[in-house]
Formats: structure tokens, C-alpha cells, sequence
């Protein structure tokens, strides 16, 4: 016969109690997702980052259970909605789909109202897109290397052009006239479909831009390739060399977007989160809808995403700073 003192009786009793409140406040506990989730692009609609974030839906949508609906709200270079999202409960049901100016950028070219570092909690980056360095045909240059020859023989005579002032395209060639040692003007459009017209009419000599917007004229002779800003050379491009062959391996980059939500969102919805968007991205399907978008699927986890943030918006910052560049 087993024998039980007083102490065991009680300690026995309580655990049975705790069991059954962890259980009961589990039944409480809300499933997430219980209702439609916004998803905020503080961009136009129709562009890049909404039409990445339209051919992951439906397949997040599937594992989620619940809708996404995506809401263009432009404004402020991104940065109004991205404020809305870092002002949103932090409950999982609004969150941000961003370009990368809007994480580590944007706070370093305007006094803004948060920092979107600390604001926000990311979840995934969702879209890579390679940067394509090209030249008119006019230039006597087939490589960067060689562009990067010609403009230390003809210091100042140069010009680059950018979709606008404080783009991940600016501040890439920025970055490269300090590491290469040259000095072009910047010209700043409105936009990639002024400053191709400008590359085209040989009206900036230098022009990094996703490749998505070059391709056709790349393809017809009407532009030169440089180099890519990527580890390995494209498969699109397979002849064009990667910014590490032409010598400048601080060049690698690319501009990328993101998916966040508020900070102090609970773990396990970022995580259900997370997972929900690597799955999608793992669906062949999506590679091939990205290639025709001209972007990649991010081949990062959560956390090197997350480990790579600080030193990215350190080089831009220097950059910035550098370059004494201010927002439009």
C-alpha cells in the first residue's frame, strides 16, 4: 500500500488544477489567423513589390486559411505606410510588404516620426532583384572594369542617372565612385522609365537598374551589361560578369523587399508567418513568375535576414552621409 503525507496530497491537487488551467487557456487562446489580413505596400499599385506579394497570396492563403488583402497606400518614398504598420496592433492582421529603402534607408535621408528597425518586427524577405550596371553602346567600354578605366581618364565628364534621389540605384554607383575612386554627376529621374530613355539617348553614361526594366534593350543591343551585382553571374545574362570579377566585391547587393509586422507581435504569429511565406516561396511555380518579373526568391533564413539589417543600414547610412545626400 502506497502511503501519501499531507504535502504530496496538496502538491498533487495543485498540479492537477495547473494542468487543467493550461488547458483551459489554451481552448481560450484565439486561433491566428481568425479574419483577413491586411498587407500594406506604401507604394502605387502595379508595382514591383505588389505584384511579388499578388503571386505569393494565393499560396499563403492556402496554408494561413485566411485571405490576404493587399492595399496599395502610397506616399512619403513608402514611409506613410510604413508608419501605419508600425502603428497597427501588434496582432498579426496588418503588416508591410516594403522595399528595402523603406527598412534601412529612408531614416537616414529624412528626419522621420520612427525608426522602422525598431518599429518593426520582421518576418521574411519575400523578392530579390538583381542590379544590372549598363552603359550605352556609344561609351567605348564592355566591362566595369573598363568603365571604371575610362572615367579615371576622363575625370568629371560623366554623368549616371537613378529612378530617384536616394534609391538603392543611387547609392549603389554612390558607393561604387568612393571604392572605384571616380567622379560622375548624378542625375536624378522620376522613375526607371525616364532614366532608361536617358541611358538609351546616351544622356547618363552609367545606369544601375533591376534588370527586369533593361532587359529588352539589353537584348536588342540598344544597352551594354557591365556586370550584375550578385555572387554568381545570372542565368538570364550568362556572359555578364558579377561585380566580384570586375573587382569591387563591396558592390554585391541587390534591392530586395520584405515582409514586417509591428513590433511585440507575438512570436508564434511571426513564425506562423514566416512559414507561411517560405513555403509559397518554395513552390516552383513562384521561381518561374519571379524570373519573368525579373527578381529572385531569397534563398535567406529569418534570422540572417534579420543578422544582416544593422550592417546594411551602416553602409548606407556612410554612404549618405558621404555623399551629403537628402531626400527629394
Amino acid at each position: 500500500m502506497i502511503r501519501c503525507n499531507r504535502r504530496q496530497i496538496v502538491r498533487a491537487g495543485l498540479l492537477v488544477s495547473l494542468a487543467g488551467f493550461r488547458a483551459d487557456a489554451a481552448r481560450c487562446q484565439p486561433r491566428y489567423p481568425e479574419r483577413p489580413i491586411r498587407v500594406i505596400v506604401p507604394f502605387a499599385a502595379g508595382g514591383v513589390g505588389e505584384a511579388a506579394i499578388r503571386v505569393l497570396a494565393p499560396r499563403m492563403e492556402q496554408k494561413l486559411g485566411q485571405k490576404l488583402v493587399v492595399e496599395p497606400k502610397p506616399g512619403g518614398a513608402g514611409n506613410l505606410g510604413a508608419r501605419e504598420v508600425a502603428r497597427a496592433d501588434a496582432d498579426g492582421y496588418t503588416i508591410l510588404v516594403a522595399a528595402a529603402g523603406n527598412f534601412v534607408i529612408n531614416q537616414f535621408l529624412t528626419k522621420m516620426p520612427f525608426d522602422p528597425l525598431a518599429a518593426l518586427t520582421p518576418i521574411a524577405k519575400i523578392a530579390e532583384i538583381p542590379i544590372v550596371f549598363c552603359s550605352n553602346p556609344s561609351m567605348p567600354v564592355q566591362s566595369l572594369a573598363e568603365f571604371v578605366a575610362y572615367a579615371r581618364a576622363h575625370r568629371g565628364k560623366f554623368n549616371y542617372g537613378s529612378p530617384g534621389n536616394g534609391s538603392v540605384n543611387h547609392l549603389v554607383v554612390e558607393n561604387l565612385k568612393h571604392i572605384a575612386g571616380i567622379e560622375i554627376t548624378h542625375i536624378p529621374y522620376r522613375g526607371s522609365p525616364p532614366a532608361t530613355v536617358a541611358a538609351l539617348a546616351n544622356e547618363i553614361q552609367l545606369y544601375a537598374i533591376g534588370l527586369a526594366a533593361v532587359a529588352g534593350h539589353l537584348k536588342d543591343g540598344k544597352l551594354t551589361a557591365l556586370a550584375v551585382t550578385t555572387k554568381n553571374r545570372l542565368p538570364a545574362l550568362p556572359e555578364v560578369p558579377t561585380v566580384i570579377e570586375a573587382g569591387f566585391p563591396g558592390l554585391v547587393m541587390s534591392n530586395w523587399w520584405a515582409m514586417a509586422a509591428p513590433a511585440r507581435t507575438p512570436e508564434p504569429v511571426v513564425g506562423l508567418l514566416n512559414q507561411a511565406v517560405v513555403e509559397s516561396l518554395n513552390d516552383a511555380s513562384v521561381a518561374e513568375h519571379f524570373a519573368a518579373m525579373g527578381m529572385h526568391v531569397p534563398t535567406q533564413t529569418r534570422e540572417q535576414f534579420i543578422a544582416s539589417l544593422g550592417p546594411e543600414a551602416d553602409l548606407w547610412s556612410q554612404v549618405i552621409a558621404r555623399g551629403k545626400i537628402v531626400s527629394e
